[in-house]
Order: C-alpha cells, then sequence, then structure tokens
C-alpha cells in the first residue's frame, strides 16, 4: 500500500472511530437488560459483589440494610436511588422520614459506589448498585441467586413528600398493602413472598408496643409474648435507644421460610405479619411457603425481580449520581 493510500485508509479509521459515540447516542434506548455494562464496565457487577461480601465479613447487618433498600426505594414510584439522596434546604431527604425509621447503614453504601467508582468513574449508577448490593445481600443471608437486569439511572429529587402514597405501613390492613404492591404488578404470592423479608433482622419496639400495651393482643401467642415484654419493657419506648425484637429467634440471620412457620403459630410481630396469616387471600399462600423453601425462593425471586424494575430511568433520563447522597449540579 503506498502512503497516499495508507493515508486515506487511515483517515476512514479515524472517521470511524469519531463518529460511534455519536451513532451510540443516537441507538434506541435498550431499557434494562442483563449485563448492561459489559462493555462499559465489565468488572461493575463483581465489585459490588465483592464489596457486600467485605462488608458483611465485618457488619453481617449490612445485608439486612441492601435487602431494605430496594424495598424503601423501588416500591416509592421509581428505582432511581432517590432513596439515598442526603436532605437540602428545600427538601427532607426520604431517609430522614418516619417511614424510613430503622434504615442503616448508608456510610457502609458509599464504600460500594467508591470502589465501582475507583474502576468506572461516571459510568454506573447508585440506582444500579442499590439493586445489586441488595441480589448480593440475599445471597449472603442464605437466600436465592436472583439474576437481575441493569441499566437504570439516578432520579435527581427526593421524593418524600409522596412516600405515604407508595410505602404501606406496618399497620395498615391487608387489602391496603395488596393495593399497593399490585400497583407495581406484585400479585398476592409475590407478597406474600416479598413480606418473608421479615424472616431476617429486627423489629423496633416503637413498631409493636401497640400490641403489648396498655394490654396483650389476645391473637400472639403468648409463649412469645413474655420475650417480647422482655424486650420491650416500655410502653413508650426511646428511640434513640433502639429496642428490638428478633423477628425470627429461631434463625434470625437466615433468609428462610422459618418466618411462615412463626406466623401461622400467631408470633408475627406487626399487625401486617399476623393478617398474612390470618387473611383468607393470603393464607393459603403462606401455608405453601411454610411447607416449601423452594416455593418461597421461587415467588421471592419472581417478586424482587418485578420489584427492581419498577419504572426506572434509562436511556437518555435522570443522571449518573457521582455521589449516591447528592444530585449532580446541572448549570
Amino acid at each position: 500500500m503506498d502512503a497516499k493510500a495508507l493515508f486515506f485508509f487511515a483517515l476512514l479509521s479515524f472517521s470511524a472511530v469519531s463518529v460511534r459515540p455519536a451513532l451510540a447516542e443516537n441507538e434506541e434506548d435498550p431499557g434494562l437488560v442483563m449485563n448492561f455494562y459489559k462493555d462499559t464496565c465489565p468488572q461493575a457487577e463483581d465489585i459490588v459483589k465483592e464489596q457486600v461480601r467485605l462488608l458483611y465479613k465485618r457488619h453481617k447487618n449490612t445485608a439486612f440494610s441492601w435487602l431494605r433498600n430496594i424495598f424503601h426505594d423501588c416500591a416509592v414510584q421509581s428505582c432511581d436511588a432517590s432513596l439515598l439522596l442526603d436532605s437540602t434546604r428545600r427538601t427532607l431527604s426520604e431517609k430522614e422520614t418516619d417511614r424510613s425509621f430503622g434504615l442503616r447503614n448508608f456510610r457502609y453504601f458509599d464504600d460500594i459506589k467508591e470502589a465501582v467508582e475507583r474502576e468506572c468513574p461516571g459510568v454506573v449508577s447508585c440506582a444500579d448498585i442499590l439493586v445489586l448490593s441488595a441480589r448480593d445481600g440475599i445471597v449472603s443471608l442464605g437466600g436465592p441467586h436472583i439474576p437481575l437486569k441493569t441499566g437504570r439511572r439516578d432520579g435527581r429529587k427526593s421524593r418524600a413528600d409522596v412516600i405515604e402514597d407508595y410505602l404501606p405501613d406496618h399497620n395498615e390492613s391487608i387489602s391496603v398493602v395488596l393495593d399497593r404492591f399490585a400497583s407495581m404488578g406484585i400479585d398476592t404470592p409475590g407478597l406474600v413472598a416479598l413480606l418473608g423479608a421479615h424472616s431476617v433482622g429486627r423489629t423496633h419496639c416503637v413498631k409493636l408496643v401497640h400490641r403489648l400495651y396498655p394490654e396483650v393482643d389476645p391473637a400472639l401467642n403468648p409463649d412469645h409474648v413474655e420475650h417480647m415484654l422482655y424486650k420491650c419493657p416500655d410502653s413508650i419506648p426511646d428511640p434513640k435507644a433502639v429496642q428490638y425484637v428478633r423477628n425470627d429467634r429461631g434463625t434470625p440471620m437466615v433468609l428462610d421460610n422459618n418466618y411462615y412457620r412463626n406466623i401461622l403459630d400467631n408470633k408475627g410481630l406487626l399487625i401486617v405479619d399476623h393478617q398474612l396469616a390470618t387473611d383468607k387471600r393470603t393464607k393459603p399462600y403462606v401455608k405453601k411457603m411454610a411447607k416449601s423453601q423452594d416455593y418461597f425462593f421461587k415467588e421471592f425471586s419472581r417478586a424482587i425481580t418485578i420489584l427492581s424494575e419498577n419504572n426506572p430511568l434509562t436511556g437518555t433520563k435522570g443522571e449518573i449520581r457521582k455521589q449516591c447522597t447528592v444530585a449532580n449540579k446541572h448549570h
């Protein structure tokens, strides 16, 4: 090839490389896909998994936090990491609302984000890290591995003002809870499975003292009441003291179907747990999950998948936050 031809070939090659990003921007939004970062940050999912593993080794309760995050973020309008934003002068953060009481370990979430940023700055969204950390946290707790799609982008504002419209309260009627989840596409067995997350972690006394004082709720198993009274000795607990009862005293650190056996035995701590085991719409599924861990895991995996895909921001919507606690400044 002569010098002229070589120059022309080099120019063509350069042009081909130059136009590629512009074409990429014009491509259709693929939405959520498996392994969204395979070209832009191939290590992303492995880094999240490793960080979750290391944090779990040091602080076992981080795994509960990652699991709670996916409920508290994805159930409120969109799976967009709005949960992680700090309050500003003008807006209250979701983290600081009453409905988020007991959510913690956000500072460790920053460790995961920082590890991903070191590998691929400005590529992986906080919303995807939130979902992936929940997936890997579930495995840490002995739960199933759930293949989840990625490609979410981050929301720019807190949704604290609408949280009450989306996130059901633990004392709400089972009808309200079923309706809220149905609006996301999660059916009755899916909801029953999601509440199986109460198999791990703990419930703060503030959430359950109304079942103990001034009179003990007669629906509670008397054998369990003694332990609850011991753990929550005051009718008005000090929230700063953070008194709590383990959700499942048998296997408190394992995501398993013990929860369903407990609630059938009237050992559910929250009103919603009790209703789940007694309402005719949900009880058949509770019994089925109490009998079969495989069935529980199958429905739990399906429901987490639907939850994780609730109304995400994709394509050019939203942003990729540099820090998960602060929206990027837009000029």
